[in-house]
């Protein structure tokens, strides 16, 4: 796969790279996973930034719950990281080297925000925003990607302080990538063509919803899924995935802190039934300087030279 340079971007014939933004580890695993598992074994470049240790989480899994764990949480959930994007097969995770800020206070079945606190200064929430902006910045810069993937703008279903940050410091870090007068000691400028928002879709929920109903089973979205907040009118790209879902459920699975592999949530339907009930990753095209046509099923459309 090659890259055709868009105006203002090097030119040359280069291998197509990706950069996705993370919020905390685990989070690779649940958001586009597959997408990157397919685009890596098509030999793309990808990359993986994670903003936070994820200090601040629970142990979601009983079985992971063992004596020593909880005290070393941190150190536990990097390794999980390193085993789940082995399992993506991203080429290389780098840290922005924030603290999780936790989530002050849990959301109710809505989603609806926390009253405000104030962050600790060194967490991903409390850290001034042209710090963690110039570190992004920084990696874009030396890794070059073509396309990038933070959250969305609007976050209504889930207001976690980090992932709200990761939109504000990954949008920031966008803009301010290509500008020779933005931040001159993070390097040579590099303007990523292509920017991408990944979400969850309405329409992926009621596929799910209705696929545990076709085989008798009890379906783990309560009716309140539905009625969160919900962007599927925004989504501007569909990649299909199915072939590596498999390598989502194992990458989840390594999270063992997280994840508990008997959850129905996650692993309710047999693989083979939830890979094919909705066979795409939903993104929103956010920026891209170069010309595509909409809808797409392909993040790097307009970038590929001849034969790419």
């Amino acid at each position: 796969m090659r890259y055709a340079a868009p105006t203002g971007a090097p030119g040359g014939d280069e291998p197509l790279r990706l950069l996705t933004v993370h919020a905390h580890p685990d989070d690779e695993s649940s958001k586009g996973s597959a997408t990157v598992a397919r685009y890596v074994d098509e030999g793309v470049r990808a990359v993986l930034v994670c903003c936070t240790g994820g200090e601040e989480g629970d142990i979601l899994n009983p079985a992971a719950d063992r004596p020593g764990v909880r005290e070393r949480l941190a150190e536990v959930r990097r390794a999980e990281l390193d085993r789940a994007a082995a399992i993506i097969g991203y080429h290389e995770v780098l840290w922005l080297g924030y603290r999780d800020s936790g989530y002050p206070e849990a959301p109710d079945a809505t989603g609806a925000p926390p009253e405000p606190v104030e962050l600790p200064a060194d967490s991903f929430g409390g850290a001034p925003l042209s710090e963690a902006t110039e570190r992004l910045v920084a990696i874009l810069r030396a890794q070059r990607p073509h396309v990038v993937i933070i959250y969305p703008d609007d976050q209504q279903g889930y207001r976690h302080p980090d992932h709200l940050r990761v939109h504000d410091v990954g949008l920031a870090a966008y803009e301010a990538a290509g500008d020779p007068q933005a931040f001159p000691a993070a390097g040579t400028p590099w303007r990523p063509p292509k920017l991408y928002y990944s979400l969850w879709s309405k329409a992926r929920m009621l596929a799910i919803h209705e696929a545990f109903g076709e085989l008798g089973l009890q379906s783990p979205y309560e009716q309140w899924w539905f009625e969160r907040p919900w962007q599927d009118h925004r989504i501007t790209t569909r990649i299909e995935v199915a072939k590596w879902y498999d390598r989502r459920c194992d990458a989840l699975l390594a999270h063992e802190t997280q994840v508990d592999p008997d959850s129905p949530f996650w692993f309710g339907l047999p693989r083979e039934v939830a890979a094919e009930a909705y066979p795409w990753e939903d993104y929103i095209l956010a920026g891209s300087d170069v010309a595509t046509e909409l809808p797409e099923d392909d993040l790097f459309a307009g970038l590929r030279g001849p034969g790419g």
